[in-house]
């Protein structure tokens, strides 16, 4: 069986949903996709139902009632995986901004050059994004800087959402302690392998904004980044005071 899973949550992503499928299975003999739909009424997973067909035992499906945010989602898709037998777990989006191509670089850093998480990195080697306006990249890479001060983090891209994480990183978490749904879930789950001294390896890649559907991103989602952050790292340092 292969050792490999791509999990991508999905949301009214039927314009992006097959391409992506099928540019992700190009990569590897050795992969497996999980698509976690939170019921999109443009019916994407119907899409995923019928392209299943083509791709048996390789693409999987699961549908969540309703949209219920990008971290549960994850985790959701974490705890399908675990249940089966990969050792490296995904996480992707479907619109293409994460480009395929660059799976099996996050998956040679982990399999071939000791890492326990990969990251799909924008700003390891500067600032590596397309498409997206000034204010928007600014905001972005600021953000990283704000998260990497807070909690001591040596981590360029502390907000990247295409990340490569060893079986025993997710094993080691407890996955129903995950606070956090929106954009800090990304930051959380770093920390909390960070916390626990996994080895982190950031992989330059360029972050492609998407050209088709519409972006997720929202204030609320940013201001519970920017908070939570703290909260996090308040948290940490009285976890350690207790031990």
């Amino acid at each position: 069986m292969p050792d490999t899973v791509v999990i991508i949550p999905t949301y009214n992503e039927i314009e992006n949903i097959e391409a992506i499928i099928r540019a992700v299975f190009l990569q590897s003999d050795n992969l497996h996709i999980l698509i976690v739909d939170d019921n999109s009424p443009d019916l994407t997973a119907l899409k995923v139902k019928e392209l299943q067909k083509e791709f048996p035992d390789k693409l999987f499906l699961e549908v969540r009632q309703e949209k219920s945010g990008l971290g549960t989602a994850y985790i959701h898709g974490f705890k399908w995986s675990l249940s089966k037998s990969y050792n490296y777990i995904f996480e992707m989006d479907a619109d293409f901004s994460h480009n395929p191509n660059d799976i099996m670089k996050l998956y040679e850093a982990c399999h071939k050059e000791g890492g326990d998480v990969a990251i799909g990195s924008r700003y390891v080697t500067g600032v590596n994004v397309v498409n997206w306006p000034m204010s928007r990249v600014l905001m972005s890479y600021l953000a990283s800087k704000y998260v990497r001060l807070i909690t001591g983090m040596r981590i360029h891209d502390t907000t990247a959402g295409f990340v490569c994480y060893k079986r025993e990183v997710l094993e080691s978490i407890d996955l129903n302690t995950v606070k956090f749904i929106g954009y800090a879930f990304q930051i959380e789950m770093k920390f909390k392998a960070y916390l626990k001294e996994f080895r982190i390896i950031e992989v330059p890649v360029i972050f492609t904004d998407r050209t088709r559907g519409e972006s997720k991103l929202s204030s609320g989602i940013i201001s519970e980044a920017i908070f939570g952050v703290i909260s996090m790292k308040l948290k940490s340092l009285f976890n350690k005071k207790i031990r």
